[in-house]
């Protein structure tokens, strides 16, 4: 698993949101910036972010995901 197939996959779950993604080793860093996150409490945003990985994560191609999931009101600050 590599860097572009992650964020074609969060990409492809969160059409319009900003994705950044780093990988190291099984590592993964993950930020999804995204309006779909309004009014959800952090561990359901996690949640979503956590879901088009699920299949990477149960055959070992990651291993760990450090998620980062907010709104871009959230960001601007």
């Amino acid at each position: 698993m590599d860097t572009k197939s992650i964020q074609a996959l969060l990409e492809g779950a969160f059409p319009g949101a900003s994705v950044s993604v780093e990988l190291s080793g099984g590592h993964c860093n993950v930020q999804v910036i995204s309006t779909e996150f309004d009014g959800l409490r952090s561990v359901t945003r996690q949640q979503r972010v956590y879901a088009p990985l699920a299949d990477c994560i149960a055959s070992g191609a990651i291993h760990a995901v450090n998620i980062s999931a907010k709104t871009p009101a959230e960001v601007a600050g």
